[in-house]
């Protein structure tokens, strides 16, 4: 049985070598992979994990090619809604902070390093003079479509309002004050609303974001910068509304609340491109996010269990014109906690568990190549049967790295394309990190494991 195995895997890489392409420089600089991007509305490049460097500068390069010479005009992170509309508005020249660093400082919630990183400072630089010599029309955004925010975004329904129509202000303040008992602890509210501790506040946000809809409508015939200041106030109402949801069904299950986030990521896409396609004629959207959040579920154990995700919808919403790009890595360093909430560390990266994509990758002994999915079917007849594949998400456990980290997928069904780096390095946080800072990463997992 194990000679027969290891004749399988043999033939395996014999079959798949043929089919690698070889990166000697940045992805963005293939010829082919771009060309496979450029003809998409929707470009999702993903990442192994949320705390590589490698990930982060290809994404980068990528996006920078996408943006330059094929009309890609919106950034879209898996990011909370205002943080990320700050780093908007600094692109734009639109706001006070004085550099990147400083516009990327709104991200405060856990983990931080995901945004306020040295990638992150010089790409929102780049972004900036990107934007100068060109007018609003075909300058370029950059959104969140993540959920956390619900205090925030509270906030900010009130900050336009206060300013534009302090009668609907106290309205929207009636309406929010549902939420006063908790000390703006999120979490607080849904166990006391989903265990029937307290009444919800679904009734008040859902008519928040009606009030603020109709005004949305009545903004059309106003200035783009109107407009642009109602759409974020509106998406913060909606946002409020969806997170109300989630926080509600956080307490009955991951699967409920996991579709609820990324359908709302869905629908913040499905907003800005009608808002983008109104206010500048086009609307061609990057998304970055994890690898959980852009491959297709349904292709994996997250949809044996019912769950769906990014990708999966936006196959169903925009067909092939999303196009899903994942990354992996086999070994190197990564920058997450061990706790939730828990300081930055840079930790070393196990290599590839045997029977692992990252493990047969790894094999092929090429240390940079991507594999093209869609457009090669006997690449993807090759890779058919499930294999495992690690996801590293702000919290890394390599003491228990197969439960944790490892699940089963049909990569062909899964991405359009996968870029491979053998060894990666970690993210660098911006800002004092102790325990990041600390010499070289440290062997995080037992040696006899």
């Amino acid at each position: 049985m194990f000679r027969s195995s290891v004749r399988d895997e043999t033939a395996l890489l014999a079959g798949l070598r043929p089919h690698l392409r070889a990166l000697p420089g940045a992805a963005a600089d293939d010829p082919e992979l771009i060309a496979r991007l450029a003809r998409a509305r929707l470009a999702l490049l993903g990442e192994a994990s949320h705390g590589t460097q490698d990930f982060y500068a290809e994404r980068v390069a990528l996006s920078q090619r996408l943006i330059t010479q094929h009309g890609f005009n919106a950034l879209v992170m898996e990011a909370d809604w205002p943080d990320a509309w700050r780093v908007n508005s600094y692109i734009r020249g639109r706001s006070d902070d004085r550099d990147a660093a400083a516009a990327l400082s709104g991200f405060e919630r856990f983990p931080t390093w995901m945004w306020r990183n040295t990638v992150m400072t010089g790409f929102v630089e780049w972004l900036r003079a990107y934007n100068a010599s060109r007018p609003p029309s075909q300058q370029v955004g950059f959104y969140g479509m993540d959920l956390y925010s619900l205090y925030s975004s509270m906030a900010q329904v009130l900050k336009y309002l206060d300013r534009v129509d302090p009668e609907a202000a106290q309205r929207a303040r009636s309406r929010y004050a549902c939420f006063d008992h908790y000390g703006e602890d999120s979490q607080a509210y849904g166990y006391a609303a989903s265990f029937g501790m307290k009444s919800t506040c679904e009734d008040e946000v859902i008519q928040q974001l009606r009030e603020m809809n109709r005004r949305a409508g009545e903004m059309l015939a106003g200035s783009r910068e109107d407009r642009a200041h109602s759409f974020y106030a509106q998406q913060n109402a909606r946002l409020v509304r969806n997170a109300e949801e989630y926080y509600r069904t956080m307490f009955h299950g991951r699967v409920s609340s996991w579709n609820l986030r990324d359908s709302h990521m869905v629908e913040t896409l499905q907003a800005l491109e009608k808002y983008l396609g109104e206010v500048t004629g086009s609307a061609r959207m990057i998304v970055w996010a994890h690898n959980s959040h852009l491959g297709d579920a349904s292709a994996t154990e997250m949809g044996d269990i019912g769950e769906w995700n990014v990708g999966q919808l936006a196959r169903d919403r925009w067909g092939e014109d999303a196009v899903l790009v994942g990354f992996s890595t086999h070994h190197g360093s990564v920058t997450a906690a061990s706790e939730w909430d828990g300081p930055a560390e840079r930790k070393r990266v196990r290599p590839g568990l045997p029977g692992s994509f990252e493990d047969l990758f790894h094999q092929c002994g090429e240390e940079r190549f991507w594999l093209d999915l869609r457009g090669n079917a006997a690449l993807a007849e090759l890779l058919q049967e499930r294999r495992l594949e690690r996801a590293i998400g702000v919290i890394y456990l390599p003491q228990s790295e197969r439960v944790s980290h490892y699940f089963h997928t049909k990569l062909p069904a899964q991405f359009d394309a996968v870029i491979h780096i053998d060894g990666t390095h970690a993210l660098q946080p911006l800002g004092a990190e102790p325990a990041w800072h600390v010499g070289e990463p440290a062997e995080t997992y037992p040696s006899g494991l």
